[in-house]
């Protein structure tokens, strides 16, 4: 070591070893990237270097001791970055992103999940660092430390020149791999989470340019395709529901495979299963797909309400929060009437949803402040689900008729905590706590939803009304396979981890014979079919999703990386398997396979066209005005004064 750091380029050295072993640790025991292959393998050991060389190399411009302050200075700002990423993804499955970061104020709300997945192995990272700090303390030649004016350069050049060479390589095993910009995993895979996040900011920096020379022209194309795209109502269901009150419910991170599964022989939620098998005349979509990205419960609620996809990178809801939206409660509001609201007991600035929903024309918000959250009715997030429908009920009673109404749950949310007395289901016992601790909040959502039921029936609500219930998004994440493979009895391949994206819905339709329907479809279809219902022709609309109930519907569920499921075919890390029996389809080239990808994609870059440019500014339609924000205002004081 004396040796080593006797040598001038010593320490930079030294350094640059310290970020890629930690870098590469993080890649390997933090960070699912599903490698394959020699080259991939090869790829994923070199990608660090390069950012840490041009860093570092930087910082050899510098004379005497300061050189080396800066290089643990650099080193420091890259493990923060790296400690980040780590945390984040442990949380989300995915990987930060500039857009991500506004939405910062998000994370004192989650402190429970936060504090959660912090390790005390998380300390490694920043062992390099005191070492570092100690050498230059310690090592008084480092005060010489003096290079020729042309190491620098030379040393910049040097990692630039191994960027492209990894570049030239990742591009060979992935061609276009800049070109796919829904997914983060392999960009992180190929170049590294260095380079990855100097692209985002880059990425991000052209977003926000393409607003600003944003005009009605960019809409042409999408207007075009969304029309060519629409479905043809089916005359059995069309306008069936006119006038009916819309209940719509929010299962918080429910997945399918919790209907009729049972853990050791106990159903886990068994009044949700009596509806998925036709009590209530319930009609049960069991191939339903949520497409949520960062956003997660904010992008389920974007895509419901407004059939557009969450954005590739952060949550509309918080970056977009000033667009223009033409969302299903607005339409429903200018064309039949309908009030509006949404019942969430939580901080009504919590994704930005006391501004975004002004733009979306909800004409109550009922947040935290119209319920009473106490310490003792209240786990996790906030009030329990339970609590909350029985305090939602006489708000809804209040509201005019007919009205849309979106009550969305928050107990069955990461890390999964209940109280002991409120759980009427073992733990499962995989050693997982997050999957062990899933099964006892989704046993108490089920009995939160069946009491919400006889509340609805009670009041004298439910018979006029349309109640739909859907899972918002996963809440079992990758990092959790080991336990998830014991729990299903099943490995979690890539294909079976598709499938598992599949969320409920449900939907009582008074008159209507319930059943279960194995229809494909996502959230970006649920505003047209409710639309269709109530007799609104959606065609001219930005939408993109389709009727649920049309023989023209779009059978092809997007997911929001780019892959895709359908009756077929599933598409997935870039493999296409057979939908019905999980192989791989080996000639996956055929015209077929390849427009359907095309069509995939065309679809998500559309929709984010629509977002990013916030072009709906420029859609006019006949007998449709422009959502005023000013015109709402969710205080106690003014729900009151309406009153």
């Amino acid at each position: 070591m004396k040796k080593l750091l006797s040598f001038k380029l010593g320490f930079f050295f030294l350094t640059i070893a310290f970020i890629w072993l930690k870098t590469y640790m993080a890649y390997t025991f933090e960070f699912n990237l599903g490698v394959e292959g020699s080259m991939q393998e090869f790829l994923l050991l070199i990608n660090p270097l390069s950012s840490a060389i041009v860093f570092l190399g930087l910082t050899l411009w510098m004379k005497g001791r300061k050189a080396a302050i800066w290089m643990i200075i650099v080193n420091l700002i890259m493990t923060i970055v790296l400690i980040a990423d780590v945390l984040y993804y442990r949380f989300f499955d995915d990987f930060l992103t500039i857009a991500t970061l506004s939405q910062s104020s998000n994370i004192g709300e989650m402190k429970e999940g936060v504090y959660g997945i912090l390790n005390w192995t998380d300390i490694l990272y920043f062992v390099d660092l005191v070492v570092l700090s100690y050498i230059v303390v310690k090592r008084p030649e480092l005060k010489n430390f003096q290079l020729r004016k042309w190491v620098s350069p030379l040393v910049v050049i040097a990692g630039t020149g191994l960027f492209f060479i990894n570049l030239t390589l990742a591009n060979e095993d992935r061609p276009e791999l800049l070109q796919r910009t829904f997914d983060r995993n392999y960009i992180v895979k190929y170049l590294g989470l260095y380079n990855y996040t100097i692209y985002d900011g880059i990425q991000t920096a052209q977003i926000e340019a393409q607003k600003a020379y944003a005009s009605s022209d960019d809409l042409t194309q999408i207007s075009n395709y969304t029309t060519s795209h629409y479905a043809e109502p089916n005359e059995k269901y069309f306008g069936i529901a006119e006038g009916k009150n819309i209940i719509k419910i929010h299962l918080e991170s429910f997945q399918t495979f919790l209907i009729d599964y049972k853990l050791n022989g106990e159903e886990v939620t068994p009044f949700l299963n009596k509806l998925a098998h036709g009590q209530e005349n319930m009609i049960y979509f069991d191939n339903f797909f949520h497409h949520t990205g960062q956003g997660k419960t904010s992008d389920a609620e974007l895509t419901t309400d407004n059939s557009l996809y969450g954005l590739p990178e952060g949550a509309a809801f918080m970056t977009k929060g000033l667009n223009t939206y033409q969302s299903l409660a607005e339409i429903l509001d200018q064309n039949k009437d309908y009030t509006s609201a949404v019942f969430h007991a939580d901080e009504k600035t919590f994704w930005n949803r006391n501004q975004i929903y002004k733009r979306i024309g909800y004409d109550y918000f009922f947040h935290d402040k119209f319920y009473d959250v106490t310490e003792e009715n209240s786990e996790n997030l906030g009030l329990k689900d339970k609590e909350f429908f029985e305090q939602s009920v006489p708000l809804l009673q209040q509201l005019e008729q007919p009205f849309y109404a979106h009550l969305m749950t928050m107990t069955h949310h990461y890390p999964f905590t209940l109280d002991e007395e409120d759980a009427t289901i073992a733990k499962a016992t995989t050693g997982d706590n997050t999957v062990d601790n899933y099964f006892q909040t989704a046993r108490y959502l089920d009995e939160a939803v069946e009491q919400l039921f006889n509340d609805l029936k009670a009041s004298g609500l439910y018979e006029d009304t349309v109640v739909v219930i859907y899972g918002d998004h996963n809440g079992i994440s990758t990092n959790h396979n080991r336990a998830m493979e014991e729990i299903l009895g099943k490995e979690i391949t890539p294909f079976q981890n598709a499938q598992n994206q599949r969320v409920p819905l449900l939907m009582h339709i008074p008159g209507v014979e319930g059943g279960v329907n194995h229809t494909y479809g996502g959230q970006i279809d649920l505003m047209p079919t409710l639309l269709h219902l109530q007799g609104i022709d959606n065609r001219k609309l930005i939408n993109f999703g389709t009727d649920l109930f049309s023989e023209e519907h779009d059978q092809t569920v997007a997911f929001r990386d780019g892959g895709f499921v359908s009756p077929k075919y599933t598409f997935v890390n870039d493999k296409v398997y057979d939908t019905q029996t999980g192989e791989v389809i080996e000639k996956d080239d055929t015209e077929e396979i390849q427009k359907l990808k095309r069509n995939v994609i065309q679809q998500l870059q559309l929709s984010d066209e629509v977002l990013y440019k916030d072009l709906l500014r420029f859609h006019d339609l006949e007998n449709f005005k422009k959502v005023d924000p000013s015109d709402y205002e969710y205080t106690v004081e003014a729900f009151e004064d309406k009153k």
